[in-house]
């Protein structure tokens, strides 16, 4: 009998010890599910979730599911405790890591600005790039950005396009396929009709009809991180030889426009072609990132005779994601009481010449 009121008592202190570390009677068991589920999130993402909550003495566990502030806060001192610990680089560290910049990731897109998009192209901004398809031209493709955004038109620059088009050509009742992509949203599309041409005016420009329908296709999937730091580009033979081992020598100078979990944009000198597979790497901060992919699209600057090759990537490692992603959403940047890492700043732009080696 005494036996067995010491195996119920060790049990009992080992279920306490266990429960304490889950959270214990302090944590809001009830409220926290309860929470989670109607924010979509499983079982095993709450489980994951209370963790780091714990981990993280929250006082309001629940503030995971929608404060990105919050979420930033218990990554980094995850990151730092698994450095300090150094499981840094250990598998399940990583992939833990990578879990919680999952989550990260979902409370990002959760926001109004990802979900509600433009409903009208009385919404569209000045400013924005547009892309025009002439069917009657075999679908030529041309240039132009809103000048100024009316109730009755949209007064749009005029179309440039590297072919010649006829001098006495006139836009005037044509009709247009106009794509555009959204900062931070979606591309759109929609098929207008030019009400008039100014050709002959000090400065070119559209006037073209609003559209009935306003169709939101591609979302974006990843969030970017604009920057201005110096890179080396190498041209790849194939796709198959990516890899995220630095190169030590050759490659082009060029400096990065953006950067994000699955892609990239690059400024190179000269005229570049879509269909490409090349690798970059760069650094964030102390961080070195090596990425491989295809470029996808080419924005050529005649006016400066330099291209952004638009790259999609590989999939990336979850260490090197992780480490990007770090960047992206500014982990080290939030401030309780200590420095974080040095963020990134823009660095001057860098020669697109010949890396010698």
């Amino acid at each position: 009998m005494t036996v067995f009121f010491i195996i119920m008592g060790i049990s009992l202190f080992a279920f306490l010890i266990g429960f304490q570390r889950m959270g214990g009677f302090t944590f809001p068991w009830i409220k926290f599910y309860v929470e989670g589920k109607e924010a979509g999130f499983s079982f095993s993402d709450l489980n994951l979730l209370r963790r780091l909550a714990v981990d993280n003495h929250l006082k309001d566990p629940t503030a995971l599911f929608w404060s990105e502030k919050t979420l930033n806060l218990c990554i980094r001192n995850t990151i730092v405790k698994f450095r300090n610990q150094g499981r840094e680089h250990d598998p399940h560290s990583i992939e833990y890591i990578g879990r919680l910049f999952d989550y990260r990731k979902r409370v990002e897109f959760s926001l109004p600005k990802y979900r509600l998009g433009l409903r009208s192209t009385r919404e569209i901004e000045a400013g924005q790039i547009l892309r025009i398809i002439l069917p009657e031209m075999r679908g030529r493709i041309f240039t132009s950005s809103v000048v100024e955004n009316m109730r009755k038109y949209i007064a749009i620059s005029y179309p440039q396009s590297p072919h010649p088009i006829p001098p006495d050509f006139s836009w005037m009742g044509r009709e247009i396929h106009v794509y555009f992509w959204r900062k931070d949203d979606a591309g759109y599309f929609f098929t207008s009709r030019v009400l008039g041409d100014f050709k002959e005016r000090k400065f070119e420009i559209l006037h073209i009809d609003h559209a009935e329908e306003l169709v939101r296709t591609q979302k974006r999937k990843s969030i970017r991180l604009p920057i201005a730091v110096p890179a080396l580009i190498f041209p790849l033979k194939d796709i198959h030889q990516a890899s995220e081992e630095p190169e030590k020598m050759g490659g082009f100078k060029c400096r990065m426009v953006d950067v994000s979990e699955d892609g990239a944009a690059v400024l190179v000198g000269g005229r570049a072609k879509p269909g490409i597979p090349v690798k970059i790497q760069f650094r964030l901060g102390e961080d070195l990132i090596v990425m491989c992919g295809m470029v996808k699209g080419v924005s050529y600057k005649k006016k400066t005779h330099q291209s952004i090759l638009h790259i999609q990537s590989v999939p990336l490692s979850r260490k090197m994601k992780n480490t990007i992603l770090t960047h992206v959403y500014k982990v080290f940047d939030v401030e309780e009481g200590g420095k974080g890492r040095p963020p990134v700043s823009p660095a001057p732009g860098t020669d697109v010449s010949r890396k010698n080696g």
